[in-house]
């Protein structure tokens, strides 16, 4: 391995490394309080509105085409027709 290779592997392809982690540090940096007066309230309602409250869920649909299938009809006993009874020997 030359020395340029040495060089380029391991001194410039760190530059987008440390770069992104000095934007990563900046961009988590606290801002300096003395740049918003502690006894300001930000322009907003003194009493803060609290949002209207979720009516709560629908109940169920009844019918249409996924409704459940109605119930099975009563049954009837009714002769049974074209059975033999069985023969005993």
């Amino acid at each position: 391995m030359d020395l340029a290779t040495f060089l380029w592997m391991f001194v410039v392809l760190k530059i987008p490394v440390l770069a992104a982690l000095a934007l990563i540090w900046w961009a988590i940096q606290e801002p300096d309080s003395a740049d918003t007066p502690a006894d300001e309230d930000g322009g907003g309602n003194q009493r803060a509105r609290p949002h209207p409250r979720d009516p709560g869920p629908r109940p169920p649909r009844r019918g249409g085409p996924h409704a459940l299938p109605p119930g099975a009809p009563p049954r009837v006993r009714t002769p049974a027709s074209g059975r033999r009874p069985a023969r005993r020997s």
